[in-house]
C-alpha cells in the first residue's frame, strides 16, 4: 500500500477536489483505494456522501487511539473507493494530543496496525490533510511515503508551497526520513491567463523532475459535483476536468511503477 498524503497548508488549491477524483480515477483503474479525511470540515467525507454521524467511528477515533483504522473504513457508492470518514471532533484533537507521547506517529502506528492484522488490502492510501501545518498534518507527513501537493495557478502560491517544503524537509529529517515530494499538480489552471503560465513555468524549474505535466483546469462542473454527493469523475466524467484527473492517475501510476522499479 503506496500511502501519499495530499497536503498544502494554503487552504482553497483543490487539496480534497484531488483527493476525491484522483482516488476516484485511480478506483476506476482497479485499484483498491481508501481515502483517509483528516480534515475537521470533512470535506472529503461529505463530497463522496458519506456523512458521519455521532456514532460512526471516524478519523478522530483513530488518531486518539479509540478505534483501530479497519473499524473506521465505510465504502461508498464508487467501486474499489472506501473512505475513513471525519468528524468535526477532529478540531480539537490537537488539545487533546498536545503533550502525549508519540502524538506525531498516531496515524502511522495504526498504520502498522492494519497492515499486520487485517487481510484487507489497499493499493493507495490517500490522506486529505487540513489547510494548516497542525498535529493533523504532521501526522500525515509522518505516516507517508509521499507527498503530493497540489498547487494553484496564482503568485502566491509559490510562497506557499516553499513553507510546505520546509515543512516536508523538517519531518524528513526528524521523523519520517523516507517522506518525498511524490509531486506537484497545478490546479484552477486557466490557460487563457498569461499567469498561470508564468506560475507553472516558475514551479517547474524550481521542482523539474515533480511536476505533473497534466494540470487541472478551472471547470464548473468539478465545483458543483460535491453538492450532488459525487466526484466529479461521476458527476460529468466528459467535463474537462474530469477528464484532467483521468489523465493525472494515469499518470501517477506510471510514476509509481517507476518509484518501484528504482
Amino acid at each position: 500500500m503506496r500511502v501519499l498524503a495530499i497536503a498544502n497548508q494554503k487552504g482553497g488549491v483543490g487539496k480534497t477536489t484531488t483527493a476525491i477524483n484522483l482516488g476516484t480515477a485511480l478506483a476506476a483503474t482497479g485499484k483498491n483505494v481508501l481515502i483517509f479525511d483528516t480534515d475537521p470540515q470533512a470535506n472529503a467525507s461529505t463530497g463522496i456522501d458519506i456523512r458521519a454521524g455521532a456514532d460512526a467511528v471516524t478519523s478522530y477515533d483513530v488518531l486518539v487511539g479509540a478505534q483501530p483504522l479497519a473499524a473506521a473504513i465505510v465504502s461508498t457508492k464508487v467501486p474499489n473507493l472506501f473512505l475513513v470518514p471525519a468528524h468535526v471532533n477532529l478540531s480539537g484533537v490537537e488539545m487533546e494530543l498536545m503533550g502525549a507521547q508519540g502524538a506525531q506517529f498516531r496515524l502511522r502506528e495504526a498504520l502498522a496496525a492494519f497492515r499486520a492484522a487485517s487481510e484487507t488490502r489497499f493499493d493507495y492510501l490517500l490522506i486529505d490533510c487540513p489547510p494548516s501545518l497542525n498535529v493533523l498534518t504532521v501526522n500525515a507527513l509522518t505516516a507517508a511515503d509521499g507527498v503530493l501537493v497540489p498547487l494553484q495557478a496564482e503568485y502566491f502560491a509559490l510562497e506557499g508551497l516553499a513553507q510546505l517544503n520546509a515543512t516536508i524537509n523538517a519531518v524528513k529529517q526528524n521523523l519520517n526520513p523516507a517522506l518525498e515530494i511524490q509531486g506537484v499538480v497545478l490546479t484552477m489552471y486557466d490557460k487563457r491567463t498569461t499567469l498561470s503560465d508564468q506560475v507553472a513555468q516558475e514551479v517547474r524549474t524550481h521542482f523539474p523532475d515533480k511536476v505533473y505535466e497534466t494540470v487541472i483546469p478551472r471547470n464548473v462542473r468539478i465545483s458543483e459535483a460535491p453538492s450532488h454527493g459525487l466526484p466529479a469523475i461521476i458527476y460529468d466524467q466528459n467535463a474537462a476536468g474530469s477528464k484532467a484527473y483521468i489523465k493525472l492517475a494515469k499518470e501517477l501510476i506510471e510514476r509509481e511503477r517507476g518509484v518501484a522499479a528504482a
